[in-house]
């Protein structure tokens, strides 16, 4: 029977080296579709051995490496509210979305070589995205920052722009630009005069 703390440090090791494998694989396959599995391995700095145990095919990578992607942006909605007032939560995480969809264009170039099943980029981030999503509305709501009864279907349809932006441009203006505006569209008529839906200053 292994030593139980030999045994954590080594499902510890797994762990790093899964997430560096998925770090480096979203990277350079949102650069290039077709990027070779060694030159992936090579670069997150693990054997091959390694890197087949954890991702025994492309089409097991690019799905995991999509999957990933979707749970940090979910994610990055929690960890906002739990540091940021709710109005600037939501429009950083607007800015986070905006980096997945510039990555989920290229994802789905390699998503295609890998594998012919249609919608599973859209199963994969529908439940996790509309639930970060209702959480900052329904914070924003309460706060008084946005207008009341915003929907994580509304706000979907609101940014659905997102997706029509050229990721090899600048798309950082134009996605800036795009969030902007919706955020104005979603303090419209919010109950609050105050900017931040507040008395305390943006931004503290």
């Amino acid at each position: 029977m292994g030593h139980p703390k030999k045994s954590a440090a080594l499902r510890s090791d797994a762990q790093r080296n899964r997430d560096r494998i998925l770090e480096v694989a979203l990277a350079e396959l949102t650069r290039a579709a077709d990027t070779p599995l060694s030159a992936i391995a090579k670069k997150a700095g693990v054997g091959q051995g390694t890197f087949y145990r954890n991702f025994p095919s492309r089409e097991a990578l690019v799905l995991e490496v999509y999957r990933y992607e979707v749970e940090q942006v979910a994610d990055a909605a929690r960890e906002l509210l739990c540091c940021r007032p709710p109005e600037l939560a939501l429009r950083e995480w607007m800015d986070r979305l905006a980096q997945y969809a510039m990555a989920k264009a290229g994802l789905a170039d390699a998503l295609l070589e890998a594998t012919s099943a249609r919608g599973t980029m859209k199963q994969l981030a529908h439940g996790p995205l509309t639930e970060a999503v209702t959480r900052l509305l329904e914070a924003n709501e309460k706060a008084g920052t946005i207008r009341p009864g915003v929907t994580a279907d509304d706000f979907m349809l609101a940014i659905a722009g997102l997706w029509m932006i050229d990721p090899h441009g600048p798309w950082q203006t134009r996605a800036g630009r795009l969030l902007d505006l919706v955020m104005s569209g979603l303090r419209a008529d919010a109950p609050e005069s105050s900017p931040c839906g507040n008395s305390s200053p943006c931004g503290d």
